[in-house]
């Protein structure tokens, strides 16, 4: 579809699933490739991310274990600037190698505060890997060590991301139109 309608919005096609996976399966090479023998915790931010993470873990082929957080930042299309976290971390992390799994970084308040409260648990070291990243809305230092694509600084849904909690089923990825 080149075109659909969430709740009172038009959005038009802008990123297909082809190009999707093809960004997934090099996200997960170069994991496959740079923590062998690391043994990592996935650790998926919801809810965002669970589409990415789902085709990411079909691709990893090195031993890994994967568990969910759920933060939010987003209210309707913009950034509230405010963190909260809802659902916690169970498992024990000390000494892990951990790799946050995000859907989007864009103003990368919410991965900051992440990253913070994750290193707070003494990991032996956190990474980030996000399907998407907006460069031009970024307000934070952030290192990102997995980027499935820049993207510019416009308002999606599809594959994972929403509109007040809609359109996260669709396979493609769609820009609000003007």
């Amino acid at each position: 579809m080149e075109r659909v309608k969430v709740l009172d919005k038009e959005f038009v096609l802008s990123i297909s699933e082809e190009n999707i996976l093809k960004a997934v399966e090099e996200v997960a090479t170069r994991i496959n490739t740079e923590l062998e023998g690391k043994n990592p915790l996935m650790l998926c931010v919801l809810n965002g991310s669970f589409m990415f993470a789902s085709d990411l873990m079909k691709r990893i082929t090195i031993p890994c274990e994967i568990s969910f957080v759920k933060l939010s930042s987003y209210q309707g299309t913009g950034s509230t600037g405010k963190v909260k976290e809802l659902i916690g971390l169970n498992e024990d992390i000390t000494g892990r190698t951990i790799v946050l799994l995000e859907d989007i970084v864009d103003t990368g308040l919410t991965i900051s505060n992440t990253v913070d409260q994750v290193k707070s648990m003494g990991p032996a070291e956190v990474r980030v890997a996000t399907m998407l990243f907006k460069p031009d809305a970024c307000k934070k230092d952030i290192t990102l060590h997995y980027v499935g694509m820049n993207i510019p600084n416009d308002f999606i849904v599809g594959y994972g991301l929403d509109y007040d909690g809609y359109g996260r089923n669709l396979r493609n990825i769609y820009t609000l139109a003007e």
